[in-house]
């Protein structure tokens, strides 16, 4: 049986443009929004209510899954004083559905996890999000610009 695929991808400062390009050089046909805040302050078009329908336009759906997976939880037992603890974090119920929902996603979809960062290894989307998804047997690629 061959592992499931999951990318990821930081919106960085690119435009919507050439954000679209990374996806379809995947052919990427979701994006799984893993922002806590789903709104960019120097990247308006990366805020929800513009991503999603810009998405949606080109043929690419889009779930939010910041509530779960994103860095800034919610839940105030995932906090270690004023410093999330990745490790409750990933104990919390919330975390573990929305990783069921990814990998269902990702039965139905060329799915790539969004953040802002562009560099996957100083962002929760590969630190905290992409290693439980490859501790249940999924194969993680990282989108880069180049």
């Amino acid at each position: 049986v061959k592992p499931m695929t999951v990318f990821t991808i930081g919106h960085s400062n690119h435009s919507f443009e050439h954000f679209i390009e990374m996806l379809a050089q995947h052919d990427i046909t979701a994006v799984g929004d893993v922002r806590s805040q789903p709104r960019s302050r120097w990247r308006p078009h990366f805020n929800r209510e513009k991503l999603k329908p810009a998405l949606c336009e080109r043929g690419i759906a889009y779930i939010f899954l910041g509530d779960g997976l994103g860095a800034r939880s919610n839940d105030l037992s995932c906090y270690n004083g004023t410093k999330v603890s990745y490790k409750s974090l990933a104990a919390s119920g919330q975390f573990q559905a929305d990783l069921e929902r990814v990998i269902a996603a990702a039965e139905k979809y060329k799915l790539a996890l969004m953040c802002a960062e562009k560099e996957p290894l100083e962002c929760h989307r590969t630190i905290l999000v992409a290693r439980h998804l490859e501790e249940r047997g999924t194969d993680i690629v990282h989108i880069h610009s180049d």
